[in-house]
């Protein structure tokens, strides 16, 4: 599995909000490649934040 769908995955199992560290820590890829697939899902319009710095599943 690549480190997109380990994010689009882990995203869709969270049952609140979550930071890109959080993401990170809990997927084991690192923080870089993190921000740059979590930019690409918020630029596909597939994560919205909720509030400051968490994101989760545009519902």
């Amino acid at each position: 599995m690549d480190n997109y769908q380990a994010i689009l995955d882990f995203f869709s199992n969270a049952d609140k909000p979550v930071s890109a560290g959080q993401v990170a820590e809990a997927t084991g890829i690192e923080r870089k490649e993190v921000d740059k697939i979590m930019k690409k899902l918020k630029e596909e319009e597939k994560i919205v934040s909720p509030k400051r710095c968490y994101w989760e599943l545009k519902k």
